[in-house]
């Protein structure tokens, strides 16, 4: 029973070993049994076929049963071309609105936090209003006591025994005590820190209980409802550059692609580079492009060409051990099989394929690690 287990074992692992073990069960055989040698021998070895014909249905059975491959693919088309150039560029908000308290004071609460989307007149922050209030009283009660000492000069100015001189006094005391008392609730209400403008938080610069100045920013609001794509293009490319100009920009951490539209231009060229800032209005509807983002931006000749050749990502061009070339190609029946190509000259991060597979192909462009001929894949 030992010899048909480490028999099992090994037809499994190394078929080198089957005719070791053969000759150690005809050896203990002929020692253990002389006489019926020829017999017994017959039945161990229909025994031993047996075993073999399970080891190679149970084989079987699991490379049948074996689970699909999950790999991402793409279908082979003819690359296009277009004249156009492509520059790396920066998103950047639309406009961006510092917001500050008028006077200094130590804040008391902070409303809004960053990312956090604000409208026009919302309460942002607040600041220890005590010292306005107590101005505020002081000029209440200096309006109250001008109107009373108006009231009483009046009577005495209707009935002719107030000189002229004393009545315009009065009346200008009571003036400078009303601008007193509009400057003394104009300062109470700049204690609350409201939004001027709609948009989203997009630094929070001062914290409760820090000592806010004069013009200090509290927090910034972008408008990122629109963006625009900021690029430096050298001097002599630049005049290649409308208002008008169509542009397509690609953005990576969004994994999206945007039509740029009206274009603003520098004119005052950078003294070290010598580049001119370019501004590409983009539309931003569903807020998914964020200030800082890095952009690829291409602008498009008049029209695209058709260039007659097949274009791959690189990466999906494998390399033998004997130095040839190919791709993983996907079958009708989604099975994976090793295709030989030909390669050209490379674009971006892509590669010319010129000959091997024709345009409507599917090839494996990620998880080709994992696969072998005739493997089974899910995309």
């Amino acid at each position: 029973m030992e010899l048909f287990m480490l028999y099992f074992t090994y037809s499994r692992q190394n078929d080198n070993k089957i005719d070791e073990i053969k000759h150690r069960l005809c050896l203990i055989l002929h020692y253990l049994c002389p006489q019926n040698y020829s017999l017994v021998m017959k039945k161990s070895i229909l025994m031993l076929l047996g075993v073999m014909l399970i080891c190679s249905c149970t084989s079987k059975q699991e490379q049948a049963t074996k689970a699909p491959i999950r790999v991402k693919t793409e279908v082979v088309q003819t690359a296009t071309s277009t004249n156009g150039q492509t520059y790396v560029g920066i998103v950047e908000e639309c406009e961006a609105t510092a917001v500050s308290f008028t006077s200094m004071g130590v804040v008391k609460r902070m409303l809004v936090n960053e990312g956090q989307a604000v409208a026009k007149g919302q309460l942002i922050a607040e600041m220890d209003d005590t010292q306005a209030r107590n101005l505020l009283s002081g000029a209440e009660a200096q309006m109250a006591q001008a109107n009373d000492a108006l009231e009483r000069y009046k009577m005495l100015h209707d009935a002719g025994s107030l000189p002229e001189v004393q009545w315009v006094d009065i009346q200008s005391k009571v003036a400078q005590a009303k601008s007193q008392l509009e400057v003394a609730k104009k300062n109470l209400a700049d204690c609350r820190l409201v939004a001027p403008v709609s948009g989203i938080v997009g630094k929070r610069l001062v914290g409760a209980g820090e000592t806010a100045m004069p013009s200090q920013a509290v927090v910034s609001i972008l408008d990122i409802s629109t963006v625009k794509v900021k690029v430096a293009i050298p001097e002599a490319e630049i005049s290649g550059i409308s208002a008008n100009t169509s542009s397509t920009i690609k953005v990576e951490a969004v994994n999206g692609t945007f039509s740029g539209g009206k274009i603003e231009k520098g004119v005052q060229a950078d003294a070290l580079t010598h580049t001119y800032d370019i501004r590409i209005n983009v539309a931003n509807g569903e807020r998914k492009l964020l200030p800082g983002m890095v952009a690829s931006v291409l602008f498009a000749a008049t029209q695209s060409q058709h260039t007659g050749q097949l274009a791959v990502p690189v990466t999906a061009v494998q390399r033998k051990a004997d130095g040839s070339l190919f791709v993983w190609t996907i079958s009708g029946d989604s099975t994976a099989h090793r295709t030989a190509v030909t390669t050209g000259e490379t674009a971006g991060n892509r590669i010319i394929i010129t000959d091997g597979i024709s345009d409507g192909n599917r090839i494996v462009t990620e998880g080709y690690q994992k696969l072998s001929e005739n493997t089974k894949v899910i995309f």
